[in-house]
């Protein structure tokens, strides 16, 4: 594995930025995937929107400072892209955020690509529930058992912020599931 430092250099450099990107992508594809589609429930829309993700990524790593870490950035871009497809869609569509979340829950079992059971679909429709932040936070925390230090970083926001976030959402999706 290639040190992060090291990647980016060759991202940067016109020569090895081909091959470097190759890399990039076969490194962390995986996880933006999952990271995305929990955000956007939907393989389809989860794949468009990692593509996406990798345009925007490698259209501004001359950007990228190094201030936090790579995959911190491109989390945070992940993030940033699948909120705004949502939106959009939404937009598209004539319709609220939440009616949109409801919508794709019903879609869910539906989709092939999902693997989950009866509880995985009451999981997923307890955190549909979450405003938008807390359901970041939980889906970060819980299914990518990222650090609160981590998530920090790709939020932007305070890791005492995230615990208490972190802990309403995990009171609200017990709630939900004890009285479903």
């Amino acid at each position: 594995m290639i040190a992060e430092a090291d990647l980016v250099n060759q991202l940067k450099d016109p020569n090895a930025q081909s091959k470097a990107f190759e890399v990039l992508v076969n490194t962390y594809k995986q996880r933006l995937y999952w990271h995305i589609r929990r955000i956007v429930l939907n393989h389809d829309d989860a794949d468009d929107v990692l593509q996406n993700t990798f345009i925007k990524v490698y259209r501004n790593i001359e950007g990228f400072k190094g201030d936090s870490k790579l995959y911190s950035w491109m989390y945070r871009i992940a993030t940033n892209e699948a909120l705004s497809f949502l939106k959009a869609k939404s937009k598209k569509q004539g319709i609220g955020n939440e009616e949109l979340q409801n919508q794709l829950l019903d879609n869910l079992q539906a989709d092939v690509y999902f693997e989950g059971d009866e509880i995985q679909l009451k999981l997923q429709k307890a955190i549909a529930t979450l405003p938008e932040k807390q359901k970041l936070i939980f889906n970060m925390k819980y299914f990518q058992e990222l650090k609160y230090e981590e998530i920090s970083e790709i939020l932007e926001t305070s890791v005492g912020g995230l615990k208490a976030s972190y802990h309403l959402a995990t009171k609200k999706i017990e709630a939900y599931l004890k009285d479903d």
